[in-house]
């Protein structure tokens, strides 16, 4: 296998100082990067000559051959790179996002082509408009056509021997008016294609031209008596100006040109395209690049220049550019702009490339989250010997101080995700004094019988705070609900961790930095909080109704007043007995005043 020096040595003096292509080829005879070049010789030998980044050496250390093809000129020569990378998909070069999923319009190369929506390119001769990144703006655009024009939508064989034989029979179509039945003779191949070349026109953003052609027509046909099919033409002529008072006209000046802004990451490359028709923009496209080497920004933006032209059939003199290419396509003017309306064209462009390349990071972060969320539960699957992933689990907690105010709190998390809409609180009904496991059993009952009655999907996995005790009070209910096995169930011991599940007394211990442990602590954490929350809730308004109460004269509409209109007790304790009696009367007022006044010491309390 020949070096790098040798290849050097024997190859590159003998190569041309001339446009051109060169291949680099690994030992297997696959064609591994291919680049173009104004001049050969040079190109090649820098490879050889500077210091090269990682990536480069990489490709070049797998290179044991080099291929050249001399051409007449640069843009032949983007032209031909263009070609060979797309039949070879070489390992190193730039990798274009696949554009197979987005809508195209085509126009069949056939007898009387029939204009429809797809997704697959087909190289038959049709003519394919797009793609285009909106789906509405397909369906726009077929209906506009569709209003302006009769054209067939079967797919019949429309040949001259066909047509005469009588093979084909009007359908429903002709008869609603949609189609001039060109399959029975009734419409001339020539009307039928010169409908087919406005379609055209108006798909490629050439509306004036249409209209320009229109209005001859309806003078035409004016002068000629014949008013029915002038003021058809005339109809055409409205809807297509309306349609075009639609676009985002951005210049009366600027009328045919082509636009592109690049932006760039270390792997990826992208350039916003803009295609500006008679001061319009009529199409806006994203080119997205995956980049294997470290390509030159000038490289990147004439590969692009040259993929998005040939991909849109542009024909546009102008192109409006950041920075000049490396290489230009034949014929085309570049303008790099300072100023004026060419500038905020650029700009709008560089806007477009920027918010797309946020979006597709927003979109692979958001993969790359799914992708670790399902990684995770499946570890915590594995760790607790389940059946299923648990991407529906709750967890309980009960709250209490010395058993006054009783409160349970469930929390639930889907795919390891809080699902807050879904957090439910519980008053403790059946149970007085400090029993957590009486507790427990109460709220289990009351969640799963109601999840039950209601046919609601059952969580994968149930975690209860606490330890056998509270489990086993747990299950308890499950048992009388008869859904025991129905779910997975486990406790978490506070202290060491510990976790335990139903009917066995010895308890398991995750490592202490693994996912699993992380996440029942996360979960039990919340549930925990809110629980917490809660109580200091039950215990405020416990605590100042119970203030309230000890005001002989004082009845329930009154104190609901008070509390409306003031804060807290602590207010009303310090009030003045004329701003009292503006909301409760005077007596009452007098009642609360002398109450909270008459103390031989007063002290504000504060809520626990």
């Amino acid at each position: 296998m020949p070096s790098l020096t040798d290849i050097y040595r024997e190859i590159v003096p003998g190569l041309p100082a001339k446009p051109g292509v060169y291949q680099f080829i690994d030992s297997a005879g696959n064609i591994i990067y291919v680049g173009k070049a104004k001049n050969l010789r040079k190109r090649v030998a820098s490879y050889f000559t500077g210091r090269q980044s990682g990536k480069t050496t990489v490709m070049l250390n797998k290179a044991s051959k080099l291929q050249h093809i001399v051409v007449d000129n640069e843009a032949d020569a983007l032209l031909l790179e263009n070609s060979l990378i797309k039949k070879h998909q070489p390992r190193y070069n730039i990798l274009l996002k696949d554009d197979k999923t987005f809508p195209w319009i085509c126009v069949k190369n056939e007898r009387f082509p029939r204009v429809f929506s797809t997704r697959n390119v087909i190289r038959d001769g049709s003519d394919y408009f797009g793609p285009y990144t909106s789906v509405m703006m397909v369906k726009t655009l077929l209906t506009l056509i569709r209003q302006l024009y009769k054209l067939r939508t079967c797919n019949h064989n429309l040949s001259r021997q066909n047509i005469s034989a009588g093979k084909f029979r009007v359908c429903l179509e002709y008869h609603l008016g949609n189609c001039k039945a060109p399959c029975v003779g009734m419409q001339d191949e020539s009307e039928y294609n010169e409908t087919v070349s406005q379609i055209k026109d108006i798909l490629r953003g050439h509306i004036g031209t249409v209209l320009e052609h229109l209005r001859k027509m309806m003078i035409e046909y004016s002068k000629a008596l014949r008013f029915e099919e002038a003021q058809v033409i005339k109809d055409k002529i409205e809807l297509l100006s309306r349609y075009r008072s639609k676009s985002l006209v951005v210049s009366n000046k600027i009328r045919n040109v082509d636009v592109f802004a690049f932006t760039g990451e270390s792997d990826r490359g992208y350039v916003n395209y803009l295609r500006i028709i008679e001061g319009a923009i009529v199409q806006s496209f994203t080119l997205e690049m995956r980049l294997r080497m470290d390509e030159e920004r000038a490289s990147l933006l004439g590969f692009a220049v040259n993929e998005v032209r040939e991909r849109y059939k542009s024909d546009a003199p102008e192109i409006i550019v950041p920075f000049r290419p490396d290489i230009l396509p034949e014929g085309v003017k570049c303008t790099i702009p300072r100023k004026g309306e060419k500038l905020k064209l650029l700009e709008l462009a560089e806007r477009n490339a920027i918010y797309y390349r946020l979006e597709q990071k927003k979109k692979i972060a958001e993969t790359s989250t799914v992708s670790r969320t399902s990684r995770n539960l499946e570890i915590l699957k594995n760790d607790l010997h389940m059946n299923e992933l648990p991407v529906h689990i709750e967890c309980f907690d009960n709250s209490n101080i010395m058993g006054k105010n009783p409160v349970a709190s469930c929390v639930v998390f889907r795919n390891a995700r809080p699902s807050r809409k879904e957090y439910r609180h519980f008053n403790i009904k059946s149970v007085s004094g400090p029993d957590d496991f009486a507790s427990m059993e109460e709220v289990i009952y009351r969640r799963y019988k109601r999840m039950k009655e209601e046919n609601m999907p059952l969580p994968q996995l149930v975690i209860i705070d606490g330890g056998k005790g509270q489990l086993s009070s747990a299950m308890k209910s499950l048992q009388r609900l008869e859904l025991r096995g129905k779910m997975t169930v486990i406790g978490i011991a506070k202290k060491l961790e510990e976790i335990y599940f139903p009917g066995d007394s010895v308890p398991i211990y995750l490592d202490k930095n693994s996912l699993s442990l992380k996440l029942i602590q996360q979960i039990r954490n919340e549930a925990h909080r809110f629980g917490i929350n809660f109580h200091r809730q039950k215990r405020s308004s416990g605590f100042i109704a119970s203030r309230l109460d000890e005001i002989a004269g004082i009845g329930p509409a009154t104190k609901e007043i008070l509390l409306k209109s003031y804060k807290s007790i602590d207010e009303i304790a310090v009030a003045p007995e004329e701003d009292l009696a503006k909301h409760i009367g005077r007596k009452r007022a007098s009642i609360i005043y002398n109450h909270f006044h008459n103390q031989d010491s007063f002290h504000v309390e504060q809520s626990i």
